[in-house]
């Protein structure tokens, strides 16, 4: 049974050369591309064998860390299914027990398993050569292969189990997008390293910290035997540990499957619903999809968004012209940003127009509103404010001031979105209609928007005082006041943003009748 899986994975994998002549020719082009940037990378590797030994173990920890990470992260963003899935065998009866292992060895039979392979065969030998057992380096790639094609084959399964029915390019986007969250921010600092000859001490220490975690632990024993350390049999002790318990749930995930029975769906239905085949089934979830598509698809949203990043870096140019160091200039945009982030959502309610009669008569709690309104507004300023801090301290020249930007931001941001979650249903006024050009503003009598966006946006930079002042001791005089700028910053924001959803949930729930008579007279 386990040599006819093989086979036939085998042939599903040869299968997918076949094709017309245009496909053949793009897996062709493919496969060359990768075996090109495989020998760079072998070669890359084999070239460090006469470099220091710690040399040697922060560059293989950290790259084979993120390799096994990314068998894990990639069956959740790329949402193939899996021709070897274990419901695929369900009609034949097999013991439970030898089709996990059988599946589990069909496996290693892929091309980016392979491509690993042959880099973990370069990664041994590169450990030989600095002076470990030819055993310790071909145990350790050995581990972190398999570490890999398990880790790869239970999540094939979690997503098979809790995401086929949800699989959308929304969804896909949000994995893409949390991973941007991490990853623009770790290669910034990483690219301001300077080595000048030796390890930074900050990469001395994420080593040490991911040789002891089931992501490296595999990769750094071979390292950690050729340096003598005495942390090489906990890792193997780790890496040993991982595997069996990878073993242990992907033989579980495959009895739930092969016990499970799967509900039908229609599959053309659901992926037509976009945001809303992803956010819960909840009054909450139905409107922040429904704001997630106004956001990304009306004019109107669109255009506030894209003035932010403009009027941010408009900030900078007085400064320039007026002699302020470029350095210090480096830090003022970030902050202006998360300002007009958390400003965004003041007048939210007025943007809707008549589809706010669907939350007024639906009886829909007031919390459910402001949280959901919130949700396009953090997932746009997240990222964009995970990937501007780095590059502004990158610009600054020094990263202990990181923390103080950070709780700059957070506080202004988040100070924002709670003053807006209150200023959108207390005083809201009236603007251009779905449609419309987003430039064309409509006619308004009295000076309720002016005190609005007025009182938002002046009370945020208030609130955030304590951040500012932390921050501005941290840049002229004392460094140590970063930390507290963080802290203080961020337990500020949130605060403010838990108060903000509260007052705007009783409001909007008491003046839901005149929310309504606004949206249709204006």
């Amino acid at each position: 049974m386990a040599a006819h899986i093989l086979r036939l994975r085998v042939a599903l994998l040869l299968g997918g050369l076949r094709g017309d002549g245009g496909h053949a020719t793009r897996m062709a082009l493919g496969l060359l591309l990768l075996a090109g940037g495989t020998a760079a990378a072998c070669w890359a590797l084999l070239s460090l064998q006469d470099a220091q030994t710690d040399v040697v173990l922060t560059v293989t920890v950290l790259a084979g860390s993120a390799v096994t990470l990314g068998f894990g992260l990639a069956p959740l963003i790329g949402g193939a299914h899996d021709p070897l899935d274990p419901r695929r065998f369900a009609v034949l009866g097999l013991p439970r027990g030898q089709l996990a292992a059988a599946l589990a060895a069909a496996g290693f039979i892929s091309v980016p398993t392979a491509v690993l392979a042959i880099l973990a065969v370069c990664t041994g030998i590169v450990w030989t050569g600095q002076g470990a057992p030819w055993i310790a380096g071909a145990f350790g790639a050995l581990l972190g292969v398999v570490t890999c094609v398990l880790l790869a084959r239970v999540c094939m399964a979690l997503t098979s189990l809790f995401l086929r029915e949800r699989r959308s390019r929304e969804l896909s986007g949000l994995f893409i997008l949390a991973i941007l969250v991490v990853v623009v921010p770790v290669g910034v600092f990483l690219a301001s390293l300077e080595w000048h000859g030796s390890v930074p001490t900050q990469l001395v220490e994420a080593v040490s910290a991911l040789a002891v975690t089931p992501l490296g632990a595999a990769w750094a024993f071979g390292g950690l035997v050729a340096q003598g350390d005495d942390s090489a049999g906990l890792a193997l002790l780790i890496a040993v540990a991982t595997v069996g318990l990878l073993a242990l749930a992907w033989a579980g995930l495959v009895r739930l499957i092969l016990t499970t029975t799967e509900r039908p769906t229609a599959t053309r239905e659901r992926g037509g619903l976009g945001w809303f085949a992803v956010a819960p089934g909840t009054p909450g979830g139905a409107i922040s999809a429904r704001s997630l598509m106004y956001w990304f698809r009306d004019r109107r949203y669109i255009v506030n968004v894209l003035v932010i990043p403009v009027a941010a870096v408009i900030t900078a140019v007085p400064l320039l012209i007026a002699g302020v160091p470029p350095e210090i200039v480096a830090l003022v945009p970030v902050p202006f940003a998360a300002l007009f982030l958390g400003w965004l959502p003041h007048n939210d309610v007025a943007y809707d127009s008549t589809a706010l009669w669907m939350h007024v008569a639906s009886g829909v709690r007031g919390w459910s509103d402001r949280i959901g309104r919130l949700v396009p507004v953090l997932l746009i300023g997240v990222p964009m404010l995970a990937v501007a801090v780095p590059f502004a301290i990158l610009l600054y020249g020094r990263w202990a001031l990181l923390p103080a930007l950070a709780g700059v931001c957070l506080s202004l941001f988040l100070c924002g979105l709670g003053l807006s979650s209150i200023a959108s249903v207390v005083s809201p006024y009236a603007v251009s209609r779905p449609g419309e050009s987003p430039f064309q503003q409509p006619q308004r009598a009295g000076a309720a928007s002016a005190v609005a966006q007025g009182t938002v946006m002046i009370g945020t930079i208030v609130l955030s005082a304590p951040a500012l002042w932390w921050a501005w001791i941290a840049v002229t005089e004392d460094i140590e006041a970063a930390t507290l700028a963080l802290w203080g910053g961020l337990a500020t924001g949130v605060f403010v943003l838990m108060v903000g959803i509260a007052i705007g949930s009783a409001v909007f729930e008491r003046r839901g009748g005149r929310l309504m008579e606004f949206a249709e007279s204006t």
